[in-house]
Formats: structure tokens, sequence, C-alpha cells
């Protein structure tokens, strides 16, 4: 027996097989360890087909399954001073900024559109919290912003979809500062008499949770959703007294009162539809899914006004 030609040339061409094989091709379920196909779970908006835990979503393929057809504009934001405290840590600023880019493909943490869902006009922001734990930082304050200004400029209601750590330690006061200037924008549309729906997703936490994200006309939580301010962690170490089960989670803030809806994704669409449309006292939708609009309004995109689509 060749042992050469027996044992070490097939070992060695199922190490480099295997290697040819993609390794985003499955998942693992953080709750209950089920592996998933990525297609499978992509087609399930990123909700575990086993135990029905909603895994993180990026805005773009959220927005891809929230507007009729997929079709969406990306509304302008303007681009704030970069790193204007010079910050570094273990790593500059800038750095960190331009590995969340690389990485996740988008410009910052949020992402505002415009588009129909059930055929009702309306803007919408989306936190990316692959981006840097989608961080409130000058960037996402003036996001928040643009999408108030678009919604009372079309006379549209805004849905607010909030997935944050908090506030961006880079930027120091500066990301504080997007509170009172958020909560300033939600007053906006408020005034302007239009619906300012929040979605909050797992986490939604810190200065997001104590500004924009808990002023909404109507508030919808994802299921299992960590929502507070200061983490159960945090708490217990300061109280030194063991938490309720569920503590912070968004079925334990709906039986508090904090909440309104805990709504599935895969149900959120038809029920933001439903809600959107009783607040603008308009007939009610017709339920199936709908295509995209015949004529795309041309306003919206940083580059040219095209309509845009899932970039996945």
């Amino acid at each position: 027996m060749n042992w050469i030609t027996n044992y070490v040339r097939p070992r060695i061409g199922s190490i480099f097989a295997r290697r040819e094989v993609p390794e985003n091709l499955w998942s693992k379920c953080e709750k209950c360890q089920t592996m998933l196909f990525h297609r499978e779970l992509a087609e399930n908006l990123n909700v575990c087909t086993n135990c029905g835990h909603h895994m993180a979503i990026t805005p773009r393929a959220r927005f891809a399954a929230l507007f009729d057809g997929g079709v969406f504009t990306e509304v302008a934001v303007p681009e704030p001073i970069a790193d204007p405290l010079q910050f570094r840590d273990s790593k500059k600023y800038t750095d960190r900024l331009k590995e969340a880019r690389r990485t996740t493909d988008e410009r910052e943490a949020m992402l505002v559109a415009e588009g129909e869902i059930g055929r009702t006009p309306i803007v919408a922001a989306g936190q990316d919290f692959s981006f840097m734990a989608g961080s409130m930082g000058m960037y996402v304050g003036n996001a928040i912003i643009a999408a108030a200004e678009r919604a009372v400029a079309l006379g549209r209601p805004l849905v607010l979809f909030s997935a944050a750590g908090g506030a961006r330690m880079q930027e120091g006061i500066l990301s504080l500062m997007q509170m009172p200037r958020t909560t300033v924008a939600v007053q906006m549309v408020k005034e302007a008499g239009l619906p300012y729906i929040v979605v909050l997703t797992h986490p939604t936490t810190g200065g997001v949770t104590a500004s924009y994200a808990m002023l909404g006309d109507v508030q919808i939580a994802e299921p299992g959703a960590l929502i507070c301010f200061a983490g159960p962690r945090v708490i217990e170490q300061t109280i030194r007294e063991k938490l309720p089960e569920e503590f912070q989670r968004a079925e334990y803030l709906l039986d508090h009162g904090m909440l309104d809806r805990v709504t599935h994704r895969k149900e959120l669409r038809g029920e933001l539809i439903s809600i959107l449309r009783m607040l603008l006292k308009q007939s009610p939708a017709v339920a199936a899914d709908l295509p995209a609009p015949a004529t795309p309004e041309p306003q919206g995109t940083p580059a040219d006004g095209e309509a845009v689509a899932d970039k996945g």
C-alpha cells in the first residue's frame, strides 16, 4: 500500500475541498442552537424557523420586506463633521468607522427611506445594530431630523425601527446632544398632525430609549426584545437584588403598560398598515401583498434619486 497515494493525498484534497465551501451558508440560532440554512432564514425575515427567536436584521433587508414590491427611495442625510473629538481608544474612531462601513456596506447606523406600504405612503427610519452597535451619534441625529422634515414636507407618517446600544462614546457630549435634537424632531411630526410609530427591536437601550424610541404615538416591539435604559446586570449590581425573570423584555414591558403591542416580525407589516390607515382615517387596505407602485417618486437618494431595493 502506498500511504502517500492512499492517505496523504486524499487528506490534503479534503482539506482544500472544505475551504471551498462558503462559511456563511448556515447560521446558528442564539436561543435554541439550531443550524439554519441562510436562504430559509432570509425568507423567514431572520426569525428562527424552529423556536421563533427574532435574530438581527438590517434596515435594508427590513425595508425590502416592508415596502410594496420591496421598492423604496433613500432620503439624503446631511453628513456631520468626521471625528469631531479626534477620539482614540485602542483604535482611532476613523478606523472604527471604516471597518464598520466595510463589514456592513452601509454609510452609517441609520437608513432613512420613503415609499408605500399597503399603498399608504410613509417615511421610515431604521437603525442598524451591526454598525457599531447602532450607536446614536451625530449622523443618527441628522438622520432622524431628515426623516422628520421629509415626513412633514410630504404629509406622511413616520415609522422608526430602533436598535441600539445607546449613545456613541467616541462622540462624547455631542452624541448625548442628539437626545434633545431628536425629541424636537419627533415633536415637529406630532405638531404637523402626523402619526409617529416606533417599532422597538432587540436591543434598544441607553440614550435611544431615553429619547426618540419611547415617544411614539403607538409603541410596538418585536418578541423578546431587550428594551431598557440601564441593562439588567447593571441594575442587579446596583440594588444587589435578583430581578424578575424576563425583566425589561418586550413581553414584560407590555404587561406593565410600557408598550402597546408585541408583534411577530412576519405580522408586523400588516399591523403597521392597519394602524397607519386607522390613524389617517383611511379605509382598510387590501390584505394581500402589493406590487411596487407604478411610478415611484423621483426624490430622495443622495446620488440620483432613483428607487432602490435590497442590496443583497
